[in-house]
């Protein structure tokens, strides 16, 4: 089992000192490993509740979607993340992760 070690971002300048774009793509480039990482992570989860899930109905849940967005756009609030961002990407990502939950819990079950 992989067993990944606390998520590190490799060091970058603030946004608020960069001068140039390859400065700014540096930042990005970090941040971008860093989420692939935690992604991962995530993904992890999706898998262990595949393996937990008594049957298949369970893995799509909607009022477990809805909670998740709600705790997403209040992090996002906290953390002046725009609501236009952080909606729809956690949305998408919801979306791709119960797929993949469902490809999980049918490969498993077979």
């Amino acid at each position: 089992m992989h067993k990944p070690a606390i998520v590190a971002v490799d060091p970058r300048m603030d946004p608020n000192d960069c001068q140039s774009m390859a400065e700014v793509r540096q930042g990005v480039d970090a941040l971008d490993r860093a989420l692939v990482a935690l992604l991962a992570e995530r993904q992890r989860y999706m898998d262990a509740a595949a393996r937990i899930k008594p049957d298949r109905d369970a893995v799509h849940d909607d009022a477990r979607i809805e909670d998740v967005v709600s705790k997403v756009l209040a992090a996002a609030d906290a953390h002046h993340l725009s609501r236009d961002i952080a909606e729809p990407v956690w949305r998408t990502l919801i979306d791709r992760c119960i797929a993949h939950e469902f490809g999980v819990y049918d490969r498993t079950r077979r």
